[in-house]
């Protein structure tokens, strides 16, 4: 019986530390966007972004003369090849597993960002993802994650999507940073982003 009782609370404990790292890596809406001073640091740096836009619309490859696949418009006027129109389907099978009714699909269509970055020595780090809706033009808004005693590469995912991307509109200007001590060490933007 203290067997049982023993293991019962073991995996009691592990369970909890499993959700409260898991808590941790979620992002935090924040209700005021403070700025901060910036001083750029080569020991942090974004290594890559990945950025996905998830309409309601599905992608479509358009079909030639003979029937075959060809390069087709997924909801822009870019031609794509058939490469690009099979790792855009499998993007969206992806966000999409799992929604079975429709209300479930409409909370994940919206704006799905991925950084990807660095820090070379061991520091308490803050990633935030500023960002304007083209539906609420200059408001900025904020979503933001903490990693205490970080080091080496990392991936942040933040996402604007169901209701807030369906009442805002889709992300059209974004900024990411890397904060430390209370000021700016990387940053990484949009083209848009002034």
């Amino acid at each position: 019986m203290k067997r049982v009782f023993g293991l019962a609370t073991a995996l009691l404990l592990v369970g909890n530390v499993f959700v409260a790292a898991r808590s941790a890596d979620q992002p935090v809406l924040l209700h005021q966007v403070q700025p901060l001073p910036k001083s750029l640091d080569p020991n942090f740096e974004f290594r890559k972004t990945k950025l996905y836009l998830m309409t309601e619309d599905a992608p479509q490859v358009k079909q030639n003369s003979k029937g075959k696949a060809r390069s087709g418009d997924f909801t822009s006027s870019k031609a794509l090849n058939t490469a690009q129109a099979a790792s855009i389907t499998f993007e969206r099978q992806y966000r999409l597993f799992g929604a079975v009714t429709k209300l479930d699909q409409r909370q994940r269509f919206g704006n799905y960002f991925a950084f990807f970055w660095r820090v070379k020595q061991p520091a308490d780090v803050t990633i935030r993802l500023e960002y304007r809706q083209e539906k609420l033009h200059a408001h900025v808004q904020a979503q933001e994650v903490a990693y205490p005693d970080v080091r080496g590469a990392q991936k942040t995912e933040f996402k604007v999507i169901g209701d807030d991307y369906f009442d805002g509109g889709r992300v059209i200007a974004w900024r990411c940073l890397l904060i430390n001590g209370g000021r700016i060490v990387a940053e990484n933007r949009s083209f848009l982003w002034e």
